[in-house]
């Protein structure tokens, strides 16, 4: 991959209702965005959510966001899906960092770069919207190992280089 991944500008509505355009919602200095497809890719999702809520009790710069990203085809009942999203959440924070994007899923893929919709892209993405570092799947130690490291080189000084797990 030559040069800097950039997080495509899109509409995005959280869980709560509120319409925003990414990247420029993501809050934190740093963000730990997990990219879903399909439904049941929630449960790898899940799987970082433990390890981000221990991490950002002591890194303020850092936030995390769920992404689902749907196809056009099921945007005349959008209401329904984040609707059912959002009742079996019921958490304020939670709905407020699921970010659903309903639309040409490639407005996504193509400038992230993400060939394989089968399971799930983590992205750490700074203010700026560019790409740190990218992994696919669930969370596994030797993943996250990598990510400290990625987050400790970028912990308060703007973004140095790419870096791909």
């Amino acid at each position: 991959m030559a040069g800097f991944l950039q997080f495509p500008r899109v509409r995005a509505r959280n869980l709560e209702g509120l319409d925003v355009d990414l990247p420029d919602a993501f809050a934190g200095e740093r963000n730990v965005v997990a990219v879903a497809f399909r439904r049941e890719h929630q449960k790898s999702v899940d799987t970082w959510v433990e390890w981000f809520e221990a991490r950002s009790g002591s890194d303020p710069g850092l936030r995390f966001y769920e992404v689902p990203t749907i196809g056009r085809m099921w945007a005349p009942v959008r209401r329904f899906i984040d609707g059912g999203m959002a009742a079996a959440i019921r958490e304020p924070i939670v709905l407020q960092r699921t970010f659903t994007i309903y639309g040409d899923v490639a407005e996504v893929t193509g400038p992230l770069d993400i060939p394989d919709r089968s399971t799930i892209t983590v992205l750490l993405v700074d203010r700026g919207g560019r790409v740190l570092w990218r992994t696919t799947g669930g969370r596994t130690e030797p993943i996250t190992h990598r990510l400290e490291m990625v987050l400790a080189e970028h912990g308060d000084g703007p973004a140095a280089g790419d870096v791909r797990a």
